[in-house]
């Protein structure tokens, strides 16, 4: 499955987009998980103390963020599934 990144968080996953084999009926949440585990740098940007997602970074599942999906984070990916990831923002 490929997976976009945007602005700051590009570097740490060394480009654009990172293209992560994942098992079927895989959730967003194992998709976050997988690529930490590929790049680790982006670990602490991507997952909180407690392994969640932290309320700031946005998943977009065929542009859809992923807390407002009906199973959130535990929501499962399709093959065709279009993932972008955002750092979270700050500023007025």
């Amino acid at each position: 499955m490929q997976v976009r990144f945007y602005a700051t968080l590009r570097p740490l996953a060394g480009g654009r987009s990172l293209e992560i084999a994942l098992p079927e009926a895989a959730t967003i949440q194992a998709l976050v998980e997988a690529v930490v585990t590929q790049h680790p740098a982006l670990g602490e940007v991507l997952l909180d103390p407690h392994g969640a997602v932290p309320r700031g970074v946005q998943v977009f599942v065929n542009g859809r963020g992923a807390p407002y999906l009906p199973k959130g984070y535990a929501t499962q990916l399709v093959e065709n599934d279009c993932i972008d990831i955002f750092p979270a923002v700050a500023g007025g």
